[in-house]
């Protein structure tokens, strides 16, 4: 062998095409499902918890807010769903921090991978989760009395919706289990978050029954127009106007958090 064939520099690692880049999307995402089967807890959190609020709400609350369970359920549902979607998107910033700490995401992108398809697989399995829990409130809410007064149409607009702003708001989960330290530190952010956020909503009790002053805030809360948009596409009432004002809350939160995501993720990995 020659000198200069020993001094060749290597020729660089070629990227992965974007089919093969969502091959691996694909695969690393199911990869995220697959193991639920041996941590099924994680499905446990997934169906009970989301059941358990349904069920509570209707009837503690029914009564005394709406004048019977029925009807507070047919107002309640889509606000259920929306905590419920809030609360899912912190899966993502919780695995994506296990991952991290663990050293599973350093590994995966030593792999011939394209270095966008880890965190994407995550974001697509935890979409697929999404769905399962939306399904399952719907599910239980029928069987309780609850139905959709819109068509097939509304229930898979509304579908689409949820599914659109759950994956914009995930880059604020993203960002967050990047730079914290621990798994845990995630779920203690979604509770010191989303609990306010959702209770100072219209999505458990209509807004002219809260204080004056609050009334201003929750008339411009995300998880309000969130769950005005679900009850339009759902049950009845106006569509246009929330679904709207929705969306551009998903651009927004998607315009701020997923550029400051990918960067704190480059640096941290």
């Amino acid at each position: 062998m020659s000198s200069a064939t020993l001094a060749a520099p290597l020729a660089p690692a070629r990227r992965p095409s974007l089919a093969a880049g969502l091959r691996h999307t694909f695969t690393l995402a199911w990869r995220s499902l697959v193991q639920i089967k041996h941590n099924p807890m994680e499905l446990l959190d997934l169906s009970i918890q989301p059941v358990m609020f349904v069920l509570l709400f209707t009837y503690v609350f029914g009564t005394a807010i709406a004048g019977s369970p029925g009807d507070y359920l047919t107002f309640a549902l889509p606000g259920i769903i929306v905590q419920n979607a809030f609360f899912a998107t912190m899966t993502t910033g919780f695995g994506l921090n296990n991952d991290l700490t663990k050293g599973v995401f350093d590994r995966l992108q030593s792999l011939p991978v394209a270095r966008w398809a880890p965190l994407a697989g995550r974001i697509v399995a935890d979409t697929v989760k999404q769905a399962w829990s939306v399904a399952l409130l719907l599910g239980v809410g029928m069987l309780l009395g609850f139905r959709v007064g819109t068509g097939f149409a509304g229930l898979l607009a509304a579908f689409a919706l949820l599914l659109v702003f759950s994956l914009a708001a995930s880059w604020i989960s993203v960002l967050v289990g990047v730079l914290v330290s621990e798994p845990d530190k995630v779920q203690i952010f979604g509770f010191m978050v989303i609990f306010p956020l959702t209770f100072t909503s219209n999505a458990f009790v209509p807004t002219d029954k809260m204080p004056s002053w609050l009334q201003r805030w929750v008339e411009i809360n995300p998880a309000t127009i969130l769950a005005d948009a679900l009850r339009g596409l759902l049950v009845s009432g106006p569509v246009a106007g929330p679904v709207a004002r929705s969306l551009i809350w998903a651009a927004v939160l998607l315009a701020v958090f997923a550029p400051l995501a990918v960067r704190a993720l480059r640096r941290r990995a």
